[in-house]
């Protein structure tokens, strides 16, 4: 088989293919082969890191896994000057790999969509819940996250056996709870959840800067950039921004 035809067989195959194919080429003497081969070696290798580090992040699930449904739940959006909190609560299936899930903040726009494709088709069950600028401004950003969780949760078309919540202990949850510290970093079910949200409310901004255009919440999704908080300044606030945050520009 030429070289040619070899590199595509490595290209197109999955992880466990390529276990094989590293077999079977091992021994070929062909410069170009062998350079096929190491290239394989260490993909293969960093895969074989990454499933370490997914069963190392499924601590907290392997903790509770007498429970039939696991939940993660995590919530973005307490940071910018417009826009709503959004929470969202994920059940995964317990015998399910998800690879490369982490902390939404840590990977790039075109990873997280892709992992929240992923997460929506394999999920037992999701809920999102918003919490808009009025009530952000009504009852504070706490209070606010609490009432987006407690809207997600309610949203799981089954009930959870247990939440594992991103640092926090919800209010009037009867729910048993596990709040974890960095909890997107340390369970599957919080990473899914961290980029469900992430990816929902980043959609939302950019739907919001066609409504209101000018302040850049396509690209700022509503943070304080300096050209957000010039455009407040020049323009004066719209509809979605948070009254209690911006008093320092208006």
């Amino acid at each position: 088989m030429g070289i040619q035809e070899i590199k595509e067989k490595f290209n197109n195959a999955d992880n466990d293919e390529l276990k094989t194919l590293i077999e079977e080429y091992a021994n070929d003497e062909r410069a170009g082969v062998i350079k096929i081969v190491q290239s394989a070696n260490k993909k293969y290798e960093a895969f074989q890191k990454e499933v370490e580090r997914t069963f190392r992040m499924k601590e907290y699930e392997r903790k509770y896994e007498k429970c039939r449904y696991i939940c993660g739940i995590d919530e973005v959006g307490r940071g910018p000057l417009a826009g709503p909190v959004v929470a969202a609560a994920v059940i995964l299936p317990k015998d399910v790999d998800i690879y490369y899930l982490n902390d939404s903040k840590q990977l790039s726009e075109k990873k997280r969509e892709a992992l929240y494709a992923e997460i929506m088709e394999k999920a037992i069950a999701v809920g999102i819940g918003f919490a808009d600028e009025t009530v952000i401004d009504d009852i504070n950003i706490l209070q606010a996250d609490y009432v987006a969780m407690r809207i997600a949760i309610s949203k799981l078309k089954v009930v959870p056996d247990i939440l594992l919540n991103d640092a926090v202990t919800i209010p009037e949850i009867t729910i048993p709870q596990e709040p974890i510290i960095k909890g997107d970093a340390k369970s599957v079910s919080i990473a899914a959840a961290s980029i469900v949200a992430k990816v929902t409310r980043d959609r939302f901004m950019v739907e919001m800067d066609k409504e209101y255009p000018g302040y850049g919440f396509a690209s700022n999704k509503g943070y304080g950039s300096a050209a957000h908080i010039a455009a407040i300044k020049e323009m004066g606030p719209c509809k979605i921004h948070r009254r209690s945050f911006i008093g320092n520009f208006i």
